[in-house]
């Protein structure tokens, strides 16, 4: 059990003994007598893709059937946990994270452009603050957190710590979608009762300039600029149950206009006329008992005027510094279910040192471009994705994975294959 930091900050995020933290609650849930904590979480992670990277992999699959391997080292995310209890209610937190071992702007070779080589939008670079906020506790039942926070729609979003799934990398399917990790400024109420945990966020829109084929609305929380535009407002719902021991199950959505979002604002044509609605909903739950850890997700998501996106005014510009991808599909969907059985809890002598070993599998279906827009498919998007694998635990915040995966993709195009390893921790010095 973590933890309570306060009296009464923590009463308002207490979760039973089972029950799975949301991200947003992690920074100061393991504060002590002390004011001060200091955490963080890191992934280190090496791939051997068994296909093509070549950009035209899926406009020539023939051509690159037969391409060579390929491999990588990465540092997807580290990150540190800084909080502060001021007293009488009054907390502060805040989570910086660098992703991919850097700092500044990172070039991408862009393939729904043709493979030509882009800036990739993101504010500050590779560095971010990936939570800031100043927060007001009134008690178990309602508290107000101001700044920028993360917006828990999905499970991934919501429980994005290394510990909380078991490949090596982030869930696929919500990664390629939606934001991931999704954070943006704004405000939020939130609070627990009984074996209820509820949040309301209102946030700035997001902005349909970013949206494409392959992603969807995933670069759509980006701003290349110094501050997040918010000519449009978004709303952020989410809901926990915690009624059954061991079992949390959620429900969570997203609203918001995001054509005319972005800056300059033009004041006529596309981007004065059409609102391009985004509505996101899910469903997500967690298990944990019987030595076996079963997770799964829904996400179904909606872009209204999605024909309309090839003639924004920034979509256009070609030296705009965003996507200008033609078409963006009106509909996407991402699945997924993952179950993993500690085998070391049937050997005493390992089960007293706490230690770990989880044999999982996990399979997913996703597709960012699920509708095609003025009769244009992009057959390749639609992808289901297995994986198997260990887990080691030799200490509670310490994990080693393992795992071969494989993309099952159109029959016109090559399956996936790959072994992935990782190394993954989540604590807390302070």
């Amino acid at each position: 059990m973590r933890k309570l930091f306060s009296l009464m900050t923590m009463t308002a995020l207490a979760m039973t003994v089972s029950a799975q933290t949301s991200a947003g609650d992690s920074v100061l849930n393991h504060l002590g007598s002390s004011r001060l904590s200091v955490g963080g979480y890191g992934e280190i992670c090496y791939s051997r893709n068994y296909y093509s990277d070549h950009v035209s992999r899926y406009s020539q699959p023939e051509e690159h059937k037969n391409d060579p391997s390929h491999g990588k080292f990465d540092l997807p995310h580290a990150v540190v946990y800084l909080g502060y209890d001021f007293g009488k209610g009054w907390t502060f937190g805040t989570e910086i994270e660098f992703e991919h071992g850097g700092n500044g702007l990172a070039y991408e070779k862009e393939d729904e452009e043709g493979g030509e080589w882009e800036q990739e939008v993101e504010k500050g670079g590779e560095v971010e603050l990936e939570q800031f906020w100043i927060q007001k506790s009134f008690g178990r039942a309602a508290n107000l957190r101001f700044g920028h926070i993360v917006v828990p729609v999905g499970l991934n979003n919501a429980h994005h710590e290394p510990t909380n799934f078991f490949t090596v990398y982030r869930p696929e399917g919500e990664n390629t979608i939606m934001p991931s990790t999704w954070h943006q400024t704004g405000a939020s109420f939130f609070g627990r009762y009984k074996d209820f945990r509820y949040e309301a966020q209102l946030l700035a829109g997001l902005n349909a300039d970013g949206f494409t084929n392959t992603n969807w609305i995933k670069n759509g929380a980006k701003s290349p600029l110094e501050y997040d535009v918010a000519n449009k407002y978004g709303v952020a719902l989410r809901l926990d149950n915690y009624s059954i021991r061991g079992l949390r199950i959620g429900l969570s959505g997203y609203y918001s206009h995001s054509i005319g979002n972005s800056y300059p604002r033009n004041a006529a044509g596309v981007d004065d006329t059409y609102e391009g609605k985004v509505a996101v909903g899910a469903i997500d739950f967690t298990y944990r008992g019987h030595n076996w850890i079963v997770r799964g997700q829904a996400d179904y998501g909606y872009l209204g005027d999605a024909e309309q996106l090839k003639y924004l005014y920034n979509r256009v510009n070609k030296k705009s510094p965003y996507h200008h991808s033609a078409f963006v599909s009106k509909n996407a969907y991402a699945w997924g279910l993952e179950a993993g059985y500690d085998v070391f809890s049937q050997i005493q002598s390992l089960r007293q040192q706490d230690r770990k070993l989880y044999v999982f599998g996990r399979y997913e279906q996703y597709d960012p471009y699920a509708s095609a827009t003025k009769g244009i498919s992009y057959n390749y998007t639609e992808v289901k994705r297995m994986a198997v694998g260990v887990n080691y635990y030799p200490l509670p915040e310490v994990v080693v994975k393992a795992e071969f995966s494989k993309r099952f993709l159109n029959s016109a195009y090559n399956n996936e294959p790959a072994i992935n390893i990782g190394v993954a921790y989540e604590g807390f010095f302070l």
